[in-house]
């Protein structure tokens, strides 16, 4: 298939490699020419440090690269994608397919990012979420790994299947678009939350615990607003919080490591070098959160951390302090 790949960030730059791989003509867009040029001389993407890229992509910083494709992965940070689907509106067909890969929650509209897409773009073709356990930095070097295709749309689900499935690259189909976004964007809360106390110096049982109890939050909200409680104990929830809560490779747990550590927010964030998109998760999760009348107790200290200016050590023992509870009151299983 014709393909263009939206975002030559580490995570578009792996997807490109796999559509490549595939045997797909792949395009892969950068925001900066300069960048462009740089990946097109060097064939390597600093973010993915010592990996080769196939010499079959092609690569521009125009966006009209999509005219003519049949399918369009929208890997953009999650703050661009509005503009970026806005911008290629013009090009689209109603035979073509998006691919949502970003993973977050706008800004002031709560929108998940198929929803920005298809806002943007007035709907004119079906937007396809990809979501799951996948650091770009194992998927470029070919670690075998799986994610969901989820779209309402059935065939459209299975097309993008079909595209990324391979030896090393296993996908599923779902229809729970809801579910899945929301697994993938949620979870970067939790793992701001995961480095955090691990900087605090806890351990093992502490992680296993925010792990658990931040599942039980994401899930609880995402049932509240539509989505299936299966796939929250799947890839896109459970298996995605588990990658990002645990691995230095995320740069969400990065974060959390240094405020833990001391650090102040806006320095430990700066200090990534990259979009830590579990900062401007939480506040939209809590605004969502409250809307629902969903009680997210880890959710609502991570904000008053990094919003309010909040100690880590003293909102932690709060949360350890609070009233005792049966483990399945209001659960989601």
């Amino acid at each position: 298939m014709k393909t263009a790949v939206l975002g030559s960030g580490g995570w578009g730059t792996a997807l490109a490699m796999v559509l490549a791989d595939n045997g797909h003509d792949v395009t892969l867009w950068s925001y900066l020419e300069e960048e462009s040029r740089t990946l097109q001389e060097t064939r390597e993407n600093p973010l993915l440090p010592g990996v080769k890229l196939p010499d079959s992509i092609r690569y521009t910083w125009d966006l009209s690269c999509v005219r003519g494709c049949q399918v369009v992965v929208m890997a953009t940070p999650s703050f661009g994608v509005r503009s970026t689907a806005s911008q290629i509106k013009a090009f689209l067909t109603p035979d073509m397919t998006l691919v949502s890969v970003s993973k977050g929650i706008e800004k002031g509209t709560s929108l998940r990012m198929t929803q920005i897409i298809q806002e943007a773009t007035g709907g004119i073709c079906p937007v396809v979420a990809l979501s799951g356990p996948s650091h770009a930095e194992e998927v470029a070097r070919g670690a075998p790994t799986a994610v969901v295709s989820a779209c309402p749309d059935r065939a459209a689900a299975e097309r993008v299947q079909d595209l990324f499935l391979s030896e090393r690259f296993r996908v599923y189909s779902s229809s729970d678009v809801i579910g899945v976004e929301l697994g993938g964007a949620l979870k970067n809360i939790m793992a701001l939350c995961s480095g955090c106390v691990t900087g605090m110096g806890c351990g093992d049982n502490t992680k296993a615990m925010l792990m658990t109890r931040g599942l039980t939050e994401i899930a609880r909200l995402g049932v509240a607003l539509g989505g299936t409680k299966d796939t929250f104990a799947g890839l896109a929830g459970m298996g995605d919080l588990i990658v990002t809560c645990t691995s230095m490779n995320s740069r969400n747990y990065r974060a959390g490591l240094l405020i833990g550590q001391g650090v102040p927010v806006p320095e430990a964030v700066k200090k990534i070098g990259a979009v830590v998109e579990g900062y401007y998760a939480v506040d939209s999760a809590r605004e969502l959160a409250q809307r629902a009348g969903v009680e997210m107790p880890i959710t609502q200290a991570a904000y008053q951390v990094l919003y309010e200016g909040g100690d880590p050590q003293t909102l932690f023992q709060q949360l350890m302090r609070r009233e005792k509870r049966h483990e399945t009151e209001e659960g989601w299983l």
